[in-house]
Parts: structure tokens; sequence; C-alpha cells
């Protein structure tokens, strides 16, 4: 009989401290779960978080991502940056003189920005500024801080127009950023590298004469690539303005699923 107890009491312990084991292991799994939990909501908030886009003028923008601030073609002088933090990352699409100047570089105090740049901007570029440098060749990519860029062709199909870009000297880039491709066509026609872009969801695209392109070959590019959102921006052009509702026309009629954004690019002309 007291055998018997024995064995009941042992099994009785042995029950009890198996069910404390358990206990501890779903205690452990929940907050291995719940940190797994709050490990995915801070990468999808980091994935997800809004990208701020500021027109400055023309060709030229701020971004501003996740603490983490872009120009792209900063021209203008310090004054046209006024209220913006110095920049992460700097993107200049070609040796123009509205999307590259050495000045506005200089005063703006870009010692701590990475500078991706095409192999023509980068020869134009003091010495000073070669750390700093990273070269980009159409097809190249990159990636800094969490951002990977890619450099796309940029250049002239008209022949009247072959004079003011050729192919190989500049980039247009997209943007990965977080779950979003943003891509800035820089100076340039409906070029097969554009039309054949995907994924996209804002597109950046430039139409002004003689320099790039017409209002309709822009809406017929864009009709292609099918961007979720579509801005028109660099449309000053000599005499002329473009026609961006005409832009915004062609593109709805063709595709009511496209939005097509307008910005003000030029808050300093009477446009």
């Amino acid at each position: 009989m007291k055998k018997t107890l024995l064995v009941f009491i042992s099994c009785g312990l042995l029950f009890l401290g198996c069910k404390e084991n358990k206990k501890d292991m779903a205690e452990d799994k929940d907050v291995m779960s719940n940190t797994n939990d709050t490990a995915t909501m801070s990468m999808n908030e980091k994935v997800t978080a809004d990208v701020k886009i500021t027109p400055v003028e023309h060709a030229t923008a701020v971004l501003e991502w996740n603490n983490i601030t872009i120009y792209i073609d900063p021209v203008g002088g310090a004054e046209a940056f006024k209220g913006f933090k110095a920049p992460d990352l700097i993107l200049i699409t070609d040796i123009h003189g509205d999307h590259f100047n050495v000045e506005t570089l200089e005063a703006l105090g870009t010692d701590k920005a990475k500078i991706m740049v095409p192999q023509a901007v980068a020869d134009k570029l003091p010495e000073v500024f070669t750390p700093q440098i990273d070269v980009l060749n159409n097809g190249d990519s990159k990636e800094r801080y969490g951002i990977t860029v890619e450099a796309v062709a940029m250049y002239n199909l008209r022949e009247e127009a072959l004079k003011f870009h050729k192919k190989g000297r500049g980039n247009g880039y997209i943007l990965n950023i977080g779950d979003q491709r943003i891509y800035f066509s820089g100076d340039t026609e409906d070029i097969p590298e554009m039309r054949s872009l995907k994924n996209i969801d804002k597109a950046f695209i430039c139409m002004n004469l003689p320099y790039t392109m017409t209002p309709e070959r822009a809406a017929d590019a864009v009709l292609e690539f099918k961007p979720k959102k579509v801005y028109p921006y660099h449309y000053r052009g000599k005499p002329d303005v473009s026609d961006v509702s005409k832009f915004k026309e062609l593109v709805n009629a063709g595709d009511s699923t496209i939005e097509v954004i307008q910005l003000d690019w030029y808050p300093n002309e009477a446009y």
C-alpha cells in the first residue's frame, strides 16, 4: 500500500512538472510571437511610410522618407531649399544648367550627402566632391540608406533634337523606397527604355519642346508602361509651355485608372 502511494505521489509530481513546463513553453512562445509581431509591425511601418514629394521648380524636387532627405537635380541656390533638411542623398540627371549647378551644391553644404550622377556629371564636379560620388551608368543600380536607385537611359529620338541629349550621357532614375517605385524621367523622349518600365507607382514625366517630347508622345508612353500615378514636370519650353491639361486628357481617355496629378513646378512664374 505504501509503495503504491509513493508511486501515485511521484506520478502526480511528474504530471505537475510537465504541466508547468508546458505553461513555461507556452509563455515563451507568446513572448517570441509578440516579439516577432513587433518586429513585423516595425518592418511594415517602415515599408509603408509615406514618401513626401515637394516640387521646387522645373526639374528640381525634394523627397522625404523615414528621416531621409533626397534632392533631385538641385539648382537655384540655397534659397530654393529654405525650410528643407540638408540632403542625405542627391541625384543629378544631366550636365545642363537646369539639372546641375556646382554653386548650388556648394552653397547648400552638401558635404555629408552621397551624390549619384552619370559619368558626364562626375567629370564636371570639383575634386572636393569625389569621396561623395557614386557614378551610375545607364542600367546600373546602387543602394544607399535602404533606398535602391536604378539608373535608366534618357535621350532624344527626333533627328532635330539629337544634339540635346545623346544616349548614355544622362540618367533617369527609379527610386525603390519602401514598397514604392518612383521614376524621374530626366530629359528624354518616349524611348523604349521608358516604355518597358514595370511596376512604377509614381512617374514624373517631362514634356517640353524642343528639348524633350510633346504631351502627346508623353501620354502615349505613359499608357504603355502604366504607372499608378503620373506627375507632369519639366514642361516649360521655348517659347511655349506644354499643355499638361491635354496630357491629362489623353492619359485618362486611354486608361482612367492612371491618376494624373498636377503639382506647381513654377511657383515664381505666371503660367
